[in-house]
This record gives C-alpha cells, structure tokens and sequence, in this order.
C-alpha cells in the first residue's frame, strides 16, 4: 500500500512517515497543498493523509479539488482545530475521516487501515486463499496449510501485492512504487532479495518468475 503525507510540521510528517514506513507501508511526504494536490492527482496512492492548515492551498481546497476531479482516493485529514463545524466543513469537502492534534499514533494507524480496508471491494473478506496459502490482509498473517508463517512487514507487503493479483503477472516496478516509495533510489534488484526469501519461507515454486515481464503467484 501506497501513502502520502501532506504536512507542513516536517517533524511530524516525517515521524508519521517513519513509523508507517515500519508498519510496512511506502510512503511520500510533501509539505504545502499546491505539491499535496499534483502529487495526489497524478500519483498511484491509497490512501493520502492530508493536513488542514498548510501554505500554497489548504487541505479543504486540496481535498475539494481531488473530488472535483473524480479521485476517490481515502482522505484522512489531520488539524490543530477542533469542533463541530471544522469537522463537517473537512467532511463535506469529500474527506473521509477526521482526526484532531495531538492525537496517539496509535488510533491514527487504526483508523489508516481501517480506510484501507473499507476502500476494497464491498463484501469482500480480507482473507485471500491460494491453494494451501492463506493470507490475512487485516491481522497481516500468513499461513500455509496450518502452519503460521512468519514476514517481516515488507515481506508481507511484497506477497500482498502478488496475492491480490494471484495468477497474473506483476512487474517489478509496480512492487516497487507500492512497497517502497517515490524516492526509493537503491537498487531495484531489492525486489528479487525479497521474493527470494518469500519462497524460502513459502515454498520455491509458489512464485514464478517470468523473464521480462515480472513475477506471477501460481494458483495452483
């Protein structure tokens, strides 16, 4: 999963970034609304934690104009204010959740994968099964067959992007802009460290490798 922050207080967007990054996400940072809103409207994001006040356009311009333009990206948005009227006036400009400074980083990771979970498809449960490979893309576990496996957080969200397109080919780029970040300039040859290890920890013929094109999540 892919973030973005849009915060001007550099200090705590990049702890925000940080401790996200920990939790397995890529994330971007960018700290005024103009930078925020072309980020957001050109970038692949799922979701975009956006602060009200900022320099260049505020975060109810920001997150009104996204909408206006058709994203349907999850906003959460984050503000020193408080009261009723700043909370409907983020909401009714199309955002998706509200949360007031100082708030514990605690409730906003909860409520970050809560606004992931609900952008999936209505209905569909957050376990995806690959033959004898079950995958719990809320509670982040892994089994295969009954035995539980252990991922680090980007372990995890590499065999996430595979198991959500299981069967089809997914390049290495596209695993790189969701499990990395915008400004990831090490090697790209990180992805083939990690599906290394996935097969290791999962088995050597679960992903297929296919020259060129990327890697595939057999089904079968």
């Amino acid at each position: 999963m892919r973030l973005l922050i849009v915060e001007d207080e550099k200090r705590l967007a990049l702890s925000l970034a940080k401790g996200l990054t920990a939790e397995g996400y890529a994330v971007d940072v960018v700290h005024d609304g103009v930078d925020g809103l072309h980020r957001a409207g050109e970038g692949d994001y799922d979701l975009v934690i956006l602060d009200i006040m900022l320099p260049g356009m505020n975060g109810y311009r920001v997150c009104a104009t996204l909408r206006a333009a058709g994203h349907d990206v999850p906003i959460l948005m984050l503000t020193a204010k408080d009261g009723e009227y700043d909370e409907a006036e983020g909401l009714d400009t199309g955002a998706d959740d509200y949360l007031t400074k100082p708030f514990s980083y605690v409730v906003l990771v909860a409520r970050v994968k809560a606004l992931l979970r609900r952008r999936g498809t209505p209905g569909a449960a957050p376990v995806r099964v690959v033959g004898d490979l079950k995958v719990d893309t809320a509670a982040r576990r892994v089994f295969v067959g009954e035995d539980e496996i252990t991922l680090t957080a980007k372990e995890f969200s590499v065999l996430e992007q595979l198991v959500v397109r299981a069967g089809q080919v997914v390049s290495k780029g596209d695993i790189l802009e969701h499990v990395w970040d915008f400004a990831y300039e090490g090697d790209p040859n990180i992805v083939e460290v990690y599906v290394s290890t996935l097969r290791r920890k999962l088995g050597a013929g679960r992903i297929k490798t296919v020259r060129g094109a990327g890697y595939r999540l057999e089904t079968r």
